[in-house]
């Protein structure tokens, strides 16, 4: 456990607050956008490169970097297990999103990764895609639905999870080395984050 204060983090590196948030019950549906130009395909048969477009086409500005880090074989075992299902938001023109859910934990579903492109930040499909997320989860015979969030992500994301029915029960710090510096995403992104480089 960290004790009270500051604690430094290494040259090189990026630190985050994570918060962990639940629901063990279906939440009733939210307002949506009326005949929403929307639909999501879910993606089978996906190559670890397809699956790394989308993930840094959505993470990018927000420095997800976890899938980017995960051995290949690895990516592939995860994203080609049956009960892991990924979907991409389609009708959006050149703008995109990510729905992936997890289920292989008993009586549970974790929403691994979620997220919109710039271009629809705003426009109402976050919220479309977030129903169809608790739809597709407590279709399923689970006790439990759960999200992570850090401060790495967009500020509105703990707000919008819980307005979605989602309960905050954790609180923890990852540490990890900063991925712009190690070439797995570019140095531009997330700007609200500024690159530390190591010192000599």
């Amino acid at each position: 456990m960290l004790s009270d204060g500051f604690h430094d983090v290494p040259d090189g590196h990026i630190a985050a607050v994570v918060t962990s948030l639940e629901m063990t019950e279906r939440p009733p549906p939210r307002a949506e956008v009326m005949a929403a130009p929307w639909s999501i395909r879910r993606l089978t048969d996906l190559s670890p490169e397809a699956y790394l477009d989308l993930y840094r086409a959505v993470g990018r500005d927000w420095l997800w970097f976890t899938r980017l880090v995960t051995p290949r074989d690895d990516l592939v075992a995860e994203i080609g297990d049956p009960r892991v299902e990924v979907y991409r938001l389609e009708g959006a023109g050149d703008d995109t999103a990510i729905l992936e859910l997890d289920f292989r934990e008993p009586d549970t579903c974790e929403l691994t990764y979620f997220g919109v492109t710039p271009g629809l930040i705003g426009g109402g499909a976050a919220r479309w895609l977030m129903n169809r997320a608790i739809e597709r989860a407590w279709s399923q015979p689970i006790r439990r639905f759960w999200v992570h969030t850090c401060t790495l992500d967009h500020p509105s994301a703990p707000a919008f999870y819980m307005r979605s029915g989602f309960r905050p029960f954790r609180r923890q710090i990852e540490v990890a080395p900063d991925p712009r510096l190690a070439g797995l995403a570019p140095l531009d992104s997330a700007p609200h984050v500024p690159v530390i480089r190591q010192h000599a």
